[in-house]
């Protein structure tokens, strides 16, 4: 990436968010460094765990080449139109969004960097949003087209990234964040999904995939773990028959961990919100005692 990469603007830039997204409060990207370590289905239960805390979400698949998200959340059927705009599709309390719902499944989608660009920028302008609070977008594996374009299109909150425990993840994981730092996007945090595994038999339990690792990350970049989420099939089969753990079995370790979660990332989300007011703020006194010339 050259020095001239696209500069984001500040989380306190409310203007320059209400000229694309009027009524969305926060943008945030869910990212992962590499293919294969659950990110979409992290996306789609952290969006109902939040939206279970009563607040207002929108989900964007911004993963144009591998759009999941609609057969996660059990939205098979094609957003409506209204007008020229298109209202998005609702599941579990979720505004949803995919290029999923306007190609076949057998058809792939080939594409440039260009018209990926494009396919998002109109994810933002021509959908029927609303009032939300959070707005999470789930992005393709990697630091890509989509993920610049993103950066341009709209000023993001922040960025979580997703990530398993083993080392190979973690070198990726890494890259990904230092683009989002380069980019001046606000890292937001660590999600280690896949983190052990219990025995359903004997309750023993098993750091497949090593441990830890999302947590030594975390700390590299002085940014917070937002938690640890366990492998287990009845995630799998949660995200296959469209309907994530968190809505389908409330009571469930599972639900609670990606509860955890979702209430570590408003935290950490109200945190940083409070700082970009009190510079603001800030700003605004000092300039007050400036004399006048």
């Amino acid at each position: 990436m050259s020095d001239e990469s696209p500069r984001h603007e500040s989380p306190g830039n409310a203007a320059a968010q209400d000229a694309v997204l009027p009524g969305v409060k926060h943008v945030i990207a869910v990212a992962s460094g590499k293919g294969g370590v659950g990110k979409s289905t992290v996306s789609a239960n952290l969006s109902v765990a939040l939206a279970q805390t009563g607040v207002k979400v929108g989900l964007m698949d911004a993963d144009i080449y591998g759009p999941n998200i609609p057969m996660m959340m059990g939205v098979p059927e094609p957003p409506e139109k209204e007008g020229d705009k298109i209202k998005p599709a609702e599941a579990h309390g979720v505004k949803v969004m995919s290029m999923g719902f306007f190609v076949p499944e057998e058809t792939a989608i080939v594409w440039r960097g260009p018209m990926v660009h494009t396919a998002i920028q109109q994810f933002f302008r021509d959908v029927l949003w609303g009032d939300l609070d959070y707005l999470l977008v789930d992005l393709p594996p990697g630091t890509g087209d989509a993920q610049l374009s993103l950066s341009q299109i709209v000023p993001l909150t922040g960025v979580v990234t997703v990530t398993t425990p083993q080392e190979v993840a973690l070198y990726d994981v890494r890259k990904g964040l230092m683009m989002f730092k380069k980019v001046n996007v606000p890292l937001l945090g660590v999600i280690e999904n896949m983190s052990f595994f219990v025995c359903g038999h004997c309750g023993e339990r098993t750091e497949i995939f090593s441990f830890a690792g999302g947590e030594r990350a975390a700390q590299k970049f002085e940014i917070p773990f937002l938690g640890r989420i366990p492998l287990d099939p009845v995630i799998r089969e949660g995200g296959d028959a469209g309907k994530p753990i968190v809505a389908a079995d409330t009571k469930s370790p599972l639900t609670l961990a990606f509860q955890g979660v979702a209430g570590a990332l408003q935290t950490r989300v109200e945190e940083l919100t409070s700082e970009a007011t009190g510079a603001t703020l800030s700003d605004m006194v000092k300039k007050l005692k400036e004399p006048m010339t």
